[in-house]
């Protein structure tokens, strides 16, 4: 998704709660990342993306702290929300739908196709 973001296709959206997750998972070692390649991924999220500050909480996940995921979409009135975890989320919050990275390229490369 980052290569999309950074061509222009796609617009990030976090919240402080949001960044503050990504950069904790990214130093988690079973998902081992490079580690000259994750700063320059927080600086890339950090500037380029869109911030939001949510104003309200949300409570509607099975995990009760991905509902900043839930806060930071709605805030910025997003379309989609991508998560390997879709399993604890709704499918769809306040317009925004949530689907898992490979089911998001797939809808890209149908529509493409359509084209």
């Amino acid at each position: 998704m980052l290569y999309l973001a950074r061509r222009g296709f796609l617009e990030l959206c976090v919240s402080g709660p949001v960044y503050a997750e990504y950069e904790e998972v990214l130093q988690r070692p079973r998902f081992r990342r490079i580690e000259t390649a994750i700063d320059p991924t927080l600086q890339f999220i950090r500037e380029n993306s869109l911030w939001v500050r949510p104003g309200e909480s949300v409570r509607v996940c099975k995990d009760t702290d991905d509902g900043i995921f839930l806060e930071c979409a709605q805030e910025a009135r997003a379309s989609w929300l991508l998560t390997g975890n879709v399993r604890d989320f709704p499918a769809v919050w306040q317009g925004t739908e949530i689907v898992t990275p490979r089911n998001f390229l797939d809808s890209l490369v149908a529509q493409a196709k359509r084209l």
